[in-house]
C-alpha cells in the first residue's frame, strides 16, 4: 500500500485488554478481506504452494475471470496478507508470512499473546 497502513498493521490481539477504534477497524478490514469465499480459497491456495503464484494460474481453480481474480488479490494485498512481485507483465503472489503470523495470534482469546 502507498503509505497507508495495512489492515494487519493496525491489528492486535482480540483478547487484548482494550481495543482503540483504530485498532478495532482495522482488525474489522482484516476480516472483511477475508470475508469472501473466493479469497478464503485463495489464500489456501497460496499457502499450499510452495512458490509464488501468477494470477493467471489461479483463474481456473477459483473458476473465475482474471479481471475477478486480480480483484480479489487486490483486497487482500490492501489488506496486507499477500506480496506481490512484478516480473515482466505478470504478477506474482505469495502470502505475506509475518501478517499470517499476526492473523493466528489475533484469535488467540485466551489472552497469552497480549
Amino acid at each position: 500500500m502507498t503509505g497507508a497502513m495495512t489492515a494487519v498493521a493496525g491489528c492486535v490481539p482480540l483478547a487484548a485488554s482494550v481495543l482503540s477504534n483504530e485498532e478495532a477497524e482495522a482488525t474489522a478490514r482484516l476480516f472483511a478481506a477475508l470475508g469472501d469465499p473466493h479469497r478464503v480459497k485463495i489464500v489456501n491456495l497460496l499457502a499450499t504452494t510452495p512458490e509464488p503464484v501468477c494470477v493467471c494460474n489461479l483463474t481456473r481453480p477459483l473458476d473465475l475471470a482474471q479481471p475477478t481474480v486480480s480483484h480479489h488479490m487486490k483486497k487482500l494485498l490492501e489488506a496486507g496478507l499477500l506480496e506481490r512481485e512484478q516480473r515482466g507483465k505478470w504478477a506474482f503472489f505469495s502470502l505475506n508470512h509475518e501478517a499470517v503470523s499476526k492473523l493466528a495470534g489475533l484469535i488467540d482469546l485466551e489472552g497469552k499473546n497480549q
